[in-house]
């Protein structure tokens, strides 16, 4: 079964889900998708073992999860982790996963994990750790870095008086082939799924078929389109504001001819402000341990990693960056709900039918 219908198959199953929940001889299940889960749960992992699936990137992450020792997870207990992952593989593996520990670069990713009733309660130490606004209503997941989107722009093409004040006079001005962007990556979906919270879903469509229009350069990761843009083979990029911080801070300044652009305003869908963020399972059979995995990604430690070596923005109070950051509070990102951005399924849908989406 090639990756396609294994994801088809796994949406259907989601849907299998939610009949079955309507069938089930508990109320409480029925209306709940967590409860259901739970009671269906084959918690087949090592009590010892705190089980990772980490959406994020092994070369960002894992130099961090390697600090995670006894010292962290408690006596005999040890980490594993599996990175680069997608949630579908938690809804293929179904109520048997041996998952712990879900560690997202994406709020969609979560909030459609917690949606379906794959996500439990995180305890009160770890979200009392970040401010309300990004942690979930009902402690399914806590955010645990704050990312926002950007424009990069190559200012040997692109004097920085011309720049567009939003993504509208972005595709109203842009040259056919002049824009970069990564249609396979989560930021992508989310940017896209803002815009369809902030516009509706005619606003959105109207943007994209614009976009479309613009003939988009496609790229496979935010990392090769800053490559495109550094390089001059493109005028902008669309992008997370990290990769570039990330990028000035390896090779200097001076070695990056790629400068980026933040769009503001809170009805500003080019200036959403996303997380990364973790949860723990519903079947997992670590709770504890993984409870502290998840205080240890919010710990001093863990966050001035974040800030200083992947370029994040830390969701604890008292730590600094060594990159220029603007404060969060210049950006006037627009307030949204993140839970929201969990429409994934309906994303992908209104991407394929304009064409951005195979």
């Amino acid at each position: 079964m090639n990756r396609a219908l294994i994801r088809l198959a796994a949406i259907g199953a989601v849907v299998a889900l939610g009949g079955a929940a309507c069938s089930s001889d508990s109320e409480d299940t029925a209306a709940d998708p967590a409860a259901k889960i739970a009671a269906e749960c084959d918690t087949i992992g090592d009590p010892n073992v705190v089980t990772v699936y980490s959406g994020r990137s092994e070369k960002l992450v894992k130099p961090l999860l390697d600090q995670v020792d006894e010292s962290v997870l408690g006596p005999g207990v040890r980490l594993e982790a599996f990175y680069d992952q997608k949630p579908v593989k938690i809804l293929e593996e179904g109520t048997r996963s041996p998952a712990d520990v879900w560690f997202g670069q994406d709020a969609g990713e979560l909030g459609a994990l917690a949606k379906h009733g794959y996500l439990g309660q995180l305890p009160d130490s770890v979200t009392g750790l970040v401010p309300a606004t990004y942690v979930d209503a009902d402690q399914r997941w806590t955010a645990t870095t704050l990312r926002s989107r950007v424009l990069a722009y190559d200012p040997e093409q692109v004097p920085a008086a011309e720049l567009p004040d939003g993504i509208d006079a972005l595709v109203a001005d842009a040259a056919p082939g002049s824009i970069g962007y990564a249609p396979t990556n989560a930021s992508w979906k989310s940017f896209v799924t803002a815009l369809r919270v902030l516009r509706g879903e005619d606003g959105a469509r109207e943007w994209l078929t614009k976009f479309k229009a613009t003939q988009p350069e496609e790229f496979s990761k935010n990392g090769a389109v800053l490559d495109a843009v550094d390089q001059g083979q493109v005028r902008f990029g669309l992008i997370n504001h990290y990769y570039w911080f990330q990028r000035v801070g390896s090779l200097g300044a001076e070695n990056v001819n790629a400068k980026i652009h933040y769009f503001r305003g809170a009805d500003e869908p080019g200036a959403l402000v996303n997380i990364s963020a973790a949860g723990i399972l519903n079947c997992s059979n670590s709770t504890e341990a993984a409870g502290k995995l998840v205080q240890f990604l919010l710990s001093e430690q863990s966050q001035q990693y974040f800030a200083d070596e992947t370029g994040e923005y830390p969701v604890i109070a008292g730590v600094q960056s060594e990159h220029a950051l603007p404060a969060l509070t210049e950006l006037d990102p627009p307030a949204i709900d993140l839970n929201q951005l969990e429409s994934l399924e309906a994303t992908e849908a209104m991407l394929r039918e304009v064409g951005l989406l195979q």
